[in-house]
């Protein structure tokens, strides 16, 4: 597990010679708005992005995140906890201006490299307001499904899971 101090270089298909430094414990010391539910590992053990995320980040990030994580060569929304589409491609969120900073993959990038210890204050502040600003489905999810019916609204619960929150409310 990468510690206080370590530097990460990126090397993979996407970002060349990046390199960050971590200055909080993995896990740890997150913002006091910024309650994830879930790890980074276990989104990606649950199903999210329909198998194809990080899969060539693998020096990056922990192995231990991919020891079960559901991944695939092609996107596959079987994959997917809920089993369903979920995802646009990288070029519909770079037209929507959603791609902020080092992160070239997004918010998920973002929240991993953030889970692993790195900040950075004016990004984070960014993407803490942009997963804020997803609770709206938890409050739809909450207002139009029995507390035990995983079945209504799908797409939003898988949403919920690929922003970190609990998709099972």
């Amino acid at each position: 597990m990468p510690r206080i101090g370590e530097t990460l270089e990126v090397n993979d298909s996407m970002q060349r010679d990046y390199r960050y430094v971590l200055s909080a414990p993995p896990g740890k010391e997150f913002d006091a708005g910024f309650t994830p539910h879930a790890s980074p590992q276990k989104m990606l053990e649950m199903g999210v992005f329909e198998g194809k995320y990080l899969n060539d980040c693998r020096e990056e990030f922990p192995a231990s995140w991919y020891a079960k994580a559901k991944l695939s060569d092609e996107p596959d929304p079987k994959v997917n906890y809920f089993g369903i589409k979920s995802r646009k491609p990288l070029s519909y969120w770079r037209e929507k201006g959603w791609i902020y900073g080092p992160d070239p993959r997004g918010w998920f990038q973002w929240y991993c490299r953030y889970w692993l210890g790195r900040r950075l204050p004016d990004i984070d502040a960014i993407q803490i307001k942009r997963w804020r600003a997803f609770a709206r489905h938890a409050a739809q999810v909450r207002k139009n499904c029995m507390p035990a019916d995983i079945a209504c609204r799908p797409r939003q619960r898988q949403g919920l899971l690929q922003w970190a929150y609990d998709p099972f409310i």
